[in-house]
């Protein structure tokens, strides 16, 4: 069948630049570095007893249609109220994906004459919600509050300031305090991303915003469930108006078939054990700090300065912008046993590649020092790295 030659060329020149993707399925007895499993939910054998035994109880298991038809359950609602209640707000609303929760929130809450600003950092869910928005709407310099309040003289209508509490690809903490401050100053709504940082932080493993004991300055929080949760979907956290406002005016909402049972059960499951994974939430920020105890001994790895993710992050990444080395050293680390991943552009801004190094509650000190001897020993070869 034909191709569109402008889709062809496209391909080419992706190939050219070495950033082509392609699916790959995970390697085998790596140490996981890569993952977003942070907590270790997703292959817990705790947790999948914990799932078949409640799905066990239940009379079916398919969704059969949009929560607006024949897909609502009082299993789903509960859960709703569930999380409300965990993440001490007024209502919680389910949606598919973290992505589509995203879209659903920006697509529908900004109106036209309404102003969006919101970091150039964020992720690619957030600005897709916001380009589907009517509202005008302006990027502003990544966690940077000064040019927010500059750019705060362009508004018009109702403003909301979109912005991820922990950033997925630098690994680095939005201003939160800050933020919140000037939001309530200026009258502004402030829309939290929480995706990385559900499950993570807080005493519970409620989220930052929840740690910073910011939920009654935060309009919306969009908790995302794939990553620490190890489960699917995600849910809009706010007043019960923007919950009941969301399911009559956002579209992937109305329009999607409700999440299955196995997925409302596996949240829910996953949710109950979160109080008690206080020793594995300690484990990823220790492991965060030992981390950047070696990039800062002068010994091991002072060489290097293209690195990128804050002290208590189980984010960090290890730069390098030139995609072919980025290549040569993600396999160079995982032929010595490590599943780490190299980053390309778009993901990134074009020159900001790297390697994205990821934390978990069960690597080890001695996996962490691995990996950065291995970083070392790569950096010392005829490699260009550039900050």
């Amino acid at each position: 069948m034909k191709v569109p030659e402008r889709l062809l060329r496209q391909l080419e020149t992706r190939v050219q630049k070495g950033t082509l993707r392609s699916l790959t399925l995970p390697p085998k007895g790596l140490v996981d570095f890569s993952s977003n499993d942070y907590l270790g939910l997703a292959a817990s054998e705790v947790l999948a007893q914990n799932i078949a035994e409640e799905l066990g109880k239940q009379p079916a298991h398919g969704a059969t249609g949009s929560r607006l038809l024949s897909g609502n359950t009082r299993y789903a609602q509960e859960l709703e109220e569930e999380l409300a209640h965990f993440h001490h707000g007024e209502s919680a609303l389910l949606f598919n994906s973290g992505y589509v929760a995203n879209c659903g929130f920006f697509s529908a809450v900004p109106q036209r004459g309404d102003t969006i600003f919101y970091d150039e950092a964020s992720h690619a869910s957030m600005k897709e919600g916001i380009r589907l928005s009517f509202a005008q709407s302006f990027p502003f310099r990544h966690n940077d509050v000064d040019d927010l309040r500059q750019k705060l003289k362009r508004v018009q209508g109702d403003v909301y300031v979109a912005v991820e509490s922990l950033y997925s690809m630098d690994g680095d903490f939005a201003p939160l305090m800050e933020l919140a401050s000037l939001c309530q100053e200026q009258g502004l709504y402030l829309v939290v991303d929480e995706a990385h940082s559900n499950g993570i932080y807080g005493p519970n493993g409620e989220g930052l915003v929840s740690a910073l004991k910011l939920e009654q300055q935060v309009f919306a929080r969009i908790m995302t469930f794939g990553k620490a949760i190890g489960a699917h979907g995600a849910a809009v956290v706010g007043p019960r108006e923007l919950q009941e406002f969301l399911l009559n005016f956002s579209r992937p909402f109305i329009y999607t078939t409700a999440l299955p049972l196995a997925s409302l059960t596996a949240i829910r499951q996953a949710y109950r054990l979160l109080p008690s994974l206080t020793q594995e939430r300690t484990q990823v920020q220790e492991l965060a700090k030992y981390y950047h105890s070696l990039l800062e001994d002068g010994r091991v790895l002072a060489s290097f300065s293209g690195k990128e993710g804050q002290d208590g992050s189980p984010i960090q990444a290890w730069q390098l912008p030139d995609p072919v080395a980025l290549r040569k050293l993600a396999n160079h680390i995982q032929a010595a046993g490590f599943d780490v991943r190299p980053v390309f552009s778009p993901t990134v801004p074009a020159g900001k590649e790297r390697l994205r190094l990821v934390l978990h509650a069960y690597n080890t000190k001695a996996q962490v020092q691995k990996l950065c001897n291995l970083l070392h020993q790569h950096t010392q070869k005829d490699i260009s790295l550039q900050a």
